[in-house]
């Protein structure tokens, strides 16, 4: 019986660090494509990755678009999260202005220990309250400290129906919108190669 729970676990590790390989060798790829893009169309596959999610977010929650009609403005990123016991993500994004449409690039990024083992891909999507919740953003950048509440598409029972601390925020996984956002540990700031 330990003999077959060792190998389960073995076997276990070594698809986890098979699947962390083959994800790191897709990110390399993807990296090395978005290197040869010139500024221009970096900016405009962040705005249609990020328009993207906010149609997502908008159409799976109502709730999300009456937030959204209030909002000053909205931020979405896209994200790459990686880990084998010690975890790291970052992505692109765009913080816009409603009123104006002026759009600021921004990137994410985050590092942790723990037990992590895989690859996740998820977006992001901020709505804010007010000007004053949206410049700090995008001025002087944010980090999350905690987990965030999100929507929890159609079962929304633990759907963020109003903003807090003048954010609401909702996060988005290839099933779609996720119940809760842990965000935490993210950093997120202007990309000063894309403004």
């Amino acid at each position: 019986m330990k003999k077959l729970r060792r190998l389960m676990i073995l076997a276990s590790g070594a698809l986890a660090l098979l699947f962390v390989s083959a994800s790191a060798l897709a990110q390399e790829k993807s990296e090395a494509d978005w290197k040869a893009m010139d500024k221009k169309a970096k900016q405009q596959q962040i705005d249609a990755t990020a328009g993207a999610a906010l149609d997502q977010v908008l159409k799976a929650h109502p709730k999300a678009k009456e937030l959204y009609s209030k909002a000053y403005g909205w931020a979405a990123f896209d994200n790459l999260k990686i880990g084998f016991v010690f975890s790291g993500g970052g992505g692109k994004g765009v913080a816009v202005e409603k009123k104006t449409g002026r759009r600021t690039y921004m990137e994410m990024g985050s590092a942790g220990i723990g037990l992590t083992f895989g690859g996740k891909k998820y977006d992001v999507v901020f709505l804010f309250q007010d000007s004053q919740t949206f410049n700090s953003f995008v001025n002087k950048g944010w980090q999350a400290q905690a987990a965030a509440s999100a929507t929890a598409g159609k079962e929304s029972a633990g759907a963020q129906t109003n903003f807090v601390n003048g954010m609401a925020i909702y996060q988005i996984s290839g099933t779609g919108l996720m119940a809760n956002a842990d965000i935490s540990g993210t950093k997120y700031s202007k990309d000063d190669d894309l403004n």
